[in-house]
């Protein structure tokens, strides 16, 4: 088979040796489970196909949810040459290759559709690669991803393809699936007549998150089990075996990582100390690195404790060192630790605001100069220039305030760190009030 085959015989049918997701996999738009607010009737998606339309695409979705598949149904429902090609298994050398016959095939009226696999893995710069084929029309570009385009994917590529974004399968869906497998002598396991206990379809539909070929696989495992001690029904027993654990719907890198790390930081930012262990634990047992998580830990502590209780930074920094020290799952306990302590902690986000502010006047202002009265004199010259002319030394003051500006003249009198009530931050609120006091002489 060669790199840029379609994995499928010149037969277009799997194998019968092929595992079972592979035999099921839909031919047809009407064998296709899920994703009805794309392909229900006069869904966008569907419209696109039945149009033929050859616009590029970018299917955004958790493994098992028909990207691939997809794909290969828009390529028999247009008539167009397949190419597969995975992002981990070759480079951009090599789709530059194809793009050049693809584009000598175009001359004589053939189309080609190239279907590139976590195409996120492109870096931005071989994703703009594509950028000229797919503006010539010389390819129909489909690209999948289990990672937020927006992220991941070159903006001038996104704006050159429609994305389409598609959902793990419903319980209902998934158990339809099984079934349609379960009976099916052609493709699936129908020739072993076998049948299931609805308990047990439901289980795997369950642990399966929604992808279509975890469960798929879970089935084929279930039922060599049984043929193997010479049963004919699927019991939730037997399938509790051929599943062992959970499948944990996580991606380290994709879409799940990012919306349960947000999960965690605004339970903690809410004051809710269950909701944050629970998603510090959905993190940490999906094989999240924890040294990633004590890391967002110790930025929540300064985001959204700040100063109302300026000991929860260090609570965090050792609990990172004690994650390094103790390693999984003993140090995982000090990250649940800062965690509650960071959830019901008082809040302040003051610091955070004002650098923020700060951030945004550099970046929109001019960079105005240093006023002279503050501005280093090491030299005569600089002294004749007036350099630090004027400069008062709090230290020598009574309440060691002076009353100079330190600020740019067109900034004078801007207030970006305004301390909140909470916690701690209320002294320091208490010692501002008393430093204006001291600036203005009273």
């Amino acid at each position: 088979m060669g790199l840029f085959s379609t994995g499928l015989p010149a037969s277009d049918e799997p194998v019968r040796t092929a595992p079972l997701a592979e035999r099921m996999r839909p031919r047809s738009l009407d064998e296709f489970f899920g994703q009805t607010h794309l392909l229900g009737p006069g869904k966008p998606l569907r419209l696109q196909i039945e149009n033929d339309d050859s616009a590029s695409l970018i299917f955004w979705g958790p493994p098992g949810v028909g990207k691939t598949t997809l794909a290969k149904i828009i390529a028999r429902e247009t008539s167009a040459s397949f190419i597969e090609f995975s992002a981990v298994l070759s480079g951009i050398k090599e789709i530059k290759a194809v793009m050049v016959d693809a584009e000598k095939a175009a001359q004589f009226g053939s189309r080609t559709i190239l279907f590139v696999d976590e195409i996120h893995r492109f870096n931005k710069a071989q994703q703009d690669a594509f950028l000229p084929y797919v503006e010539k029309g010389t390819i129909r570009l489909i690209g999948a991803t289990t990672e937020n385009p927006s992220f991941e994917i070159n903006a001038a590529l996104i704006s050159r393809c429609r994305v389409y974004t598609l959902r793990a399968l419903e319980q209902d869906e998934v158990l339809a699936l099984l079934r349609r497998a379960l009976e099916n002598t052609e493709r699936g396991l129908g020739a072993l007549a076998l049948t299931a206990n609805d308990n047990a379809l439901e289980m795997i539909a369950s642990y399966s998150s929604g992808d279509a070929r975890n469960s798929l696989n879970a089935l084929e495992v279930a039922a060599k089990l049984a043929t193997g001690r010479g049963e004919s029904v699927l019991t939730r027993e037997l399938v509790g075996e051929a599943l062992q654990q959970r499948v944990l719907l996580y991606d380290k890198k994709g879409e799940q990582h990012y919306d349960l790390i947000s999960a965690l930081h605004k339970s903690v930012r809410n004051s809710d100390p269950d909701a944050a262990m629970y998603w510090l634990g959905r993190m940490l047992r999906g094989g999240e690195d924890p040294t990633y998580v004590a890391r967002r830990v110790v930025r929540m502590a300064v985001e959204d404790i700040g100063l109302a209780a300026p000991e929860a930074l260090n609570l965090c920094l050792s609990a990172r060192d004690a994650m390094h020290f103790l390693g999984s799952p003993e140090g995982e306990l000090a990250i649940a630790q800062a965690v509650v302590y960071l959830a019901l902690a008082p809040k302040s986000n003051a610091v955070y605001k004002g650098w923020g502010e700060v951030l945004a006047d550099i970046d929109s202002r001019p960079a105005e100069p240093v006023p002279l009265h503050i501005r280093n004199a090491p030299t005569r010259l600089m002294k004749e220039l007036d350099y630090g002319k004027g400069y008062q030394y709090a230290h020598d003051l009574e309440g060691k305030v002076a009353a100079m500006e330190c600020l740019p003249e067109s900034l004078i009198g801007r207030r970006y760190y305004e301390p909140t009530n909470e916690g701690r931050e209320k002294l320091l609120a208490q010692r501002l009030a008393e430093v204006d006091r001291l600036r203005r002489g009273e």
